[in-house]
């Protein structure tokens, strides 16, 4: 029964060992995903979260005056 198992695992490893080999496939990826392999993809991915974050809590705290200047309004009126 083990050599079974241990049949299916090396048949998977054989059938997905291309599709696992990562950066080492360079060579066959497009000119947009060698760039990023080559920039260290986490970089571009924590600037652009660190972008998004920056652009919701700039929106956030000029929502935020937007309603204490409403409030001050309606508290005089």
């Amino acid at each position: 029964m083990q050599e079974d198992s241990l049949a299916v695992v090396d048949t998977l490893t054989q059938v997905y060992s291309q599709k696992w080999a990562g950066p080492e496939m360079m060579d066959q990826t497009n000119a947009f995903i060698a760039f990023m392999y080559s920039n260290n993809l986490i970089f571009v991915v924590l600037g652009v979260t660190l972008i998004i974050w920056a652009v919701l809590l700039f929106f956030l705290f000029r929502v935020d005056k937007k309603i204490t200047t409403l409030e001050e309004k309606i508290k005089n009126d």
